[in-house]
């Protein structure tokens, strides 16, 4: 949930996108787009990659069965088409609306807010 002020591009599903965001779960993914579709954006979900596992050392001449592997939770990346949107920009610029007309302010967007407070400026608060 972390906004990054780079410029991110990857292809998403064969489609050049701007990378909105990686590694976030289903119920993020539902957030972002619709936040991200109510604005007009077109919003790309592709699953991630899973996270590289270092290997476990060599048990010692036990005959225990080794543990398995936790399997790691299912991520989603999150990108528009849009290639000269960035998420950074977007929310401190206020160039987000949320649903009810609200400017999305970074704590809606980190979800840390269910209602954005666009009344106050981030830098007085």
């Amino acid at each position: 949930m972390a906004l990054n002020g780079n410029y991110i591009f990857e292809e998403l599903g064969e489609v050049k996108c701007s990378i909105i965001e990686k590694n976030c779960s289903a119920e993020r993914v539902a957030f972002l787009k619709k936040l991200l579709e109510f604005n007009g954006f077109t919003v790309v979900v592709v699953n991630s990659p899973p996270p590289k596992v270092a290997a476990k050392p060599a048990a010692a001449a036990t005959d225990a069965p080794a543990d398995p592997a936790p399997t790691p939770p299912e991520t989603f990346t999150v990108g528009v088409t849009d290639l000269t949107f960035n998420p950074v920009n977007g929310v401190y610029n206020r160039q987000l609306k949320t649903p009810d007309g609200k400017y999305v302010t970074v704590k809606y967007w980190k979800q840390q807010e269910t209602e954005s407070h666009d009344d106050v400026w981030y830098w007085k608060r």
